[in-house]
């Protein structure tokens, strides 16, 4: 490993990502309540805050892949 090489991700980086990953986690929690079969409030946002986390965590999963082939493709232009 380089150790002159600049490091992947920067702090701001990652907070730029947690904040998109909560928006999409909020969006899809709204999307999702509605798909929930109860009549109960707090079980309809329970249900659909806990299938957004999953899209959620695909969304961040997504998008660090997206970063990273990026990245490559970017230094291997580069080259």
């Amino acid at each position: 490993m380089d150790p002159s090489a600049p490091k992947p991700a920067a702090r701001s980086t990652f907070l730029a990502d947690a904040a998109l990953t909560l928006a999409a986690f909020g969006f899809f929690t709204w999307i999702l309540r509605t798909h929930v079969p109860s009549r109960d409030p707090f079980n309809v946002w329970l249900w659909g805050a806990i299938s957004a986390s999953c899209l959620a965590a695909l969304f961040w999963l997504a998008l660090q892949m997206f970063r990273a082939v990026l990245r490559a493709q970017r230094s291997a232009r580069r080259k």
